[in-house]
């Protein structure tokens, strides 16, 4: 298994879109940092630009997308190239095939959290936003390990249906659909979707400024939403990968 993560680090070299997609990490931060420049006065509260920097559109929409597509890179050329027959000749555990995958989305979601910590605390320290604070720094890095931790694991299904998939178009439309689907039926049901719970679950303590739930906040029927489309995400993910011989 370890042998199989470092193969899947050593892979990254060659992708060089993948770190790109690093720098969709500054968009909210620089936006929020443009946002209290010109619109409207941040009063010096850190939260506020936080929530716009790191607790918003980066939670709801960019670091979901960002994942959606780096399962689909991760899987796209191995497949595309038939590589996969000569993985089950080694042979190689499909589930620890499957799981390397998913230990490189986990590391790259909370390195693109941490950029987005380090780039909202840059942006509104040095232009005189807000006074430097280790405690509303050290809340803003716990929140971003959460959010990086836990949106991994919203994504397992999406990787899992990259790894039933050849194309890489389907994978990447379903991932739009995914998102977009987690955001509405937070209106509607936050327990139905992976990433409305797992917005449930970030948010439980209702500290961040201009956030208000509809719903009860239930932080064990939120882990259950997430842990019950997980499961099903593994076990199809080791029927896609058991067809391919």
């Amino acid at each position: 298994m370890l042998r199989l993560i470092q193969i899947e680090f050593l892979k990254l070299r060659r992708r060089k879109f993948v770190w790109l997609m690093l720098l969709a990490a500054l968009f909210m931060p620089f936006f929020a940092l443009l946002y209290f420049k010109y619109v409207k006065e941040l009063g010096g509260d850190p939260l506020q630009f936080y929530r716009w920097s790191a607790f918003g559109y980066t939670l709801w929409f960019i670091l979901p997308v960002v994942l959606g597509t780096l399962c689909t890179m991760l899987m796209y050329e191995e497949k595309q190239h038939d590589m996969l027959k000569q993985l089950w000749i080694v042979p190689i555990s499909k589930m620890g095939y499957f799981f390397s995958k998913f230990f490189l989305v986990l590391i790259y979601s909370i390195c693109f959290m941490l950029i987005t910590a380090v780039a909202s605390v840059m942006f509104s320290v040095l232009p005189g936003y807000v006074e430097f604070d280790w405690g509303s720094v050290l809340y803003l890095l716990k929140k971003c390990l959460e959010i990086g931790v836990l949106t991994s694991f919203t994504m397992l299904p999406i990787l899992a249906l990259s790894a039933s998939q050849k194309g890489y178009i389907l994978p990447v439309s379903i991932t739009l659909v995914y998102v977009f689907l987690g955001f509405i039926l937070m209106t509607v049901n936050m327990y139905l979707h992976p990433l409305s719970s797992m917005a449930v679950i970030v948010m439980r303590n209702g500290d961040i400024p201009g956030l208000v739930f509809t719903q009860a906040l239930n932080i064990p029927l939120a882990f259950l939403c997430i842990c019950v489309w997980d499961i099903v995400a593994v076990l199809l993910a080791n029927i896609a990968l058991g067809r391919r011989k």
